[in-house]
């Protein structure tokens, strides 16, 4: 007799069921972000130029924070060290089309549709380990009053809310 509260898909390997969900959760919420980066660029692109405006690389508040002379040498650094860029954005293009045929596979391929995530979360990653780096570089290269004030306008993005919790929203 199953015991009540126990819904292991797995069948029957204890949690693992729920490791899997959760990892499958993380990898769409990342996957959803990507999604919206490229959507965002496109637009973006329609919008602005090829060139687009500053913050097109997706450094949400920081860059919005950032000043105009900043944003453009964030991005300009951020290409340097990621020329492979825009083929990393097709690359993710095709896996989401990837993905997008797998979910309507019958029978579904759990598998290849996790081997697909991993490829998108593994771009994801480096996408943000060099975006923090060159955002980590630009900062140490404001002189303390430059960084004050970032720091003044990454604070004011917050709508004024973070002075009473002592916190950015």
């Amino acid at each position: 007799m199953a015991r009540m509260g126990t819904n292991d898909s797995s069948g029957g390997k204890g949690g693992s069921g729920k490791w899997t969900r959760l990892v499958l959760v993380v990898s769409l919420a990342l996957n959803l972000l990507v999604a919206g980066i490229v959507v965002g660029g496109a637009m973006r692109h329609h919008w602005y130029g090829p060139q687009g405006p500053a913050r097109d690389i997706g450094f949400g508040p920081f860059t919005q924070a950032l000043s105009k002379e900043d944003r453009k040498a964030l991005r300009g650094a951020f290409m340097a060290a990621n020329p492979g860029f825009l083929d990393m954005r097709q690359d993710m293009r095709r896996d989401m089309n990837a993905l997008i045929a797998a979910l309507r596979a019958e029978p579904w391929d759990k598998d290849a549709a996790g081997a697909i995530l991993a490829g998108q979360s593994h771009r994801m990653t480096e996408w943000m380990d060099i975006g923090r780096e060159v955002l980590l570089e630009r900062i140490a290269a404001m002189t303390p009053d430059e960084r004050a004030a970032f720091a003044d306008r990454l604070a004011a993005m917050g709508k004024g809310s973070w002075r009473a919790r002592g916190s950015w929203r």
